[in-house]
């Protein structure tokens, strides 16, 4: 006797029982029999059949309509068994999808993790926070052979797994370049190279490079399209943008960089970020970035890692806690 054989004869004995009893101990039968079906991959519309086969051995008398209306719900349950089939394995599929973006995630955490150095004369706040699984935002620190800061910020113009991939790249290509070679432009030169000659022409990454010298407290920064930052200036009392012309990193690789300076003074703030933070998008549309430069003001007075986590909480808050873009603020204080 094959398994459908004995799965028919157990239906057969359950149905009689609970048509003889309706009670629960006959209605339990029933779901053992369903566990039994599952395990054995019998199709629901095999089910139907043999409901209604095991019906008409136990009342040969059944009206032809009641026989008739098991055909009709037989052909429903065919298509049926199909379509459940299909969302099974999409189910199935999509489960081990997510699991491996939660593996490939944990991976680039670990990747593009970077350790925040402890900087003469400068407190340090930072946040990053993906707006899916995979993060399209990079930041990075690099101390050179005579003690200078190398600071980097970089920005994917896309989300998930394909700009998780871009960060992953230039991270790679960061710890490939030499010691001496952090001076801001020479950076984003050497990188534009690797990114027009390994990045689909469709995708593009912006970058802000910066170099802090302890010595003479000089920062030195250059951008290749990214968005641009701010600067406060403590003696002055006032904000004004770290704006640095440069092209994108991929478009053209002869792409040369300019740089800029600034001579950071007791209580001065440099405020780095990616488009996430600007472009916060509210029921009344973007947010300024005089708004931002408002939220920064009323947190001066706190550490730059409170600033920065003060600063999420209220945007993510202001976005309903979701978050549209990736989420990246970096904020430096000179000590008074």
């Amino acid at each position: 006797m094959d398994i459908r054989e004995k799965m028919d004869k157990k239906y057969q004995e359950a149905l009689s029982t609970y048509l003889k009893d309706q009670n629960e101990q006959a209605l339990y039968q029933g779901q053992k029999i369903s566990r039994l079906n599952i395990k054995y991959n019998i199709s629901p519309e095999e089910i139907i059949s043999m409901h209604k086969n095991n019906l008409m051995a136990l009342y040969p008398d059944l009206p032809t309509k009641v026989v008739d209306s098991f055909d009709f719900l037989l052909e429903v349950m065919m298509g049926y068994g199909i379509a459940y089939r299909e969302h099974q394995s999409l189910r199935h599929q999509q489960q081990e999808l997510k699991s491996e973006i939660e593996i490939a995630a944990k991976v680039q955490h670990t990747l593009l993790e970077t350790k925040i150095p402890e900087i003469k004369n400068l407190d340090v706040g930072v946040i990053s926070v993906p707006a899916r699984q995979m993060n399209g935002d990079y930041y990075h620190f690099v101390e050179d052979e005579l003690g200078c800061i190398g600071i980097g910020i970089a920005d994917v113009i896309g989300k998930g797994i394909p700009a998780a991939l871009c960060m992953s790249m230039i991270k790679y290509a960061m710890d490939s370049l030499p010691e001496h070679r952090h001076e801001p432009k020479s950076v984003l030169e050497s990188l534009n190279r690797v990114v027009e000659h390994n990045v689909d022409p469709s995708m593009f990454i912006t970058m802000f490079y910066g170099l802090y010298n302890p010595h003479d407290k000089r920062f030195t920064f250059a951008s290749a399209g990214h968005e641009p930052g701010f600067y406060y200036d403590a003696s002055a009392g006032t904000f004004s943008d770290l704006d640095a012309k440069g092209l994108l990193l991929g478009v053209d690789k002869k792409t040369k960089y300019k740089q800029y300076e600034k001579f950071v003074k007791p209580g001065d703030m440099i405020i780095l970020l990616s488009d996430g933070v600007t472009e916060c998008r509210t029921s009344d549309g973007f947010i300024e970035r005089e708004t931002l430069i408002e939220f920064i003001k009323k947190n001066m007075h706190l550490q730059p890692q409170e600033i920065v986590n003060n600063l999420y909480k209220q945007l993510e808050k202001m976005q309903n806690f979701q978050l549209r873009d990736d989420f990246t603020l970096m904020i430096f204080k000179a000590n008074v």
